[in-house]
């Protein structure tokens, strides 16, 4: 059982950056692959990153690659999204998502634990 919270949301125009930050409960943070999706009003929750265990792989969708990074600091229990160049098409709610297995963290369906969400607005 891991319970995940969110924070670093906010209101920025376009081109700044944001970085989110996700605190986990429990100790076997570390055996999680940890991953960010996200969801913009009437559109389907889509996955944006994730981090595989102690070896630290990174997956990224293709419309953050580049632009997105993903990390996790095991002692802190903690996985952070730095944002930058952020556009308008990436404002929508932000969830931390944490699974045991690696088979189907860009699966939202398969994904085991969620955090709650933090809003991120990307202004023009």
């Amino acid at each position: 059982q891991v319970q995940l919270e969110e924070s670093g949301g906010g209101l920025v125009q376009a081109g700044a950056s944001l970085r989110l930050s996700c605190a986990a409960s429990g100790r076997t943070f570390s055996s999680y692959v940890m991953g960010w999706f996200r969801q913009a009003p009437r559109k389907e929750r889509e996955f944006v990153a994730a981090i595989s265990r102690s070896s630290g792989n990174t997956d990224y969708a293709d419309s953050v690659k580049g632009r997105f990074t993903i990390s996790r600091d095991d002692a802190k229990n903690t996985v952070y999204l730095q944002m930058n160049s952020l556009k308008p098409e990436d404002t929508a709610v932000y969830y931390c998502t944490a699974d045991a297995s690696v088979a189907g963290y860009r699966n939202p369906i398969l994904v085991g634990y969620w955090g709650q969400g933090t809003q991120v607005t990307v202004s023009s």
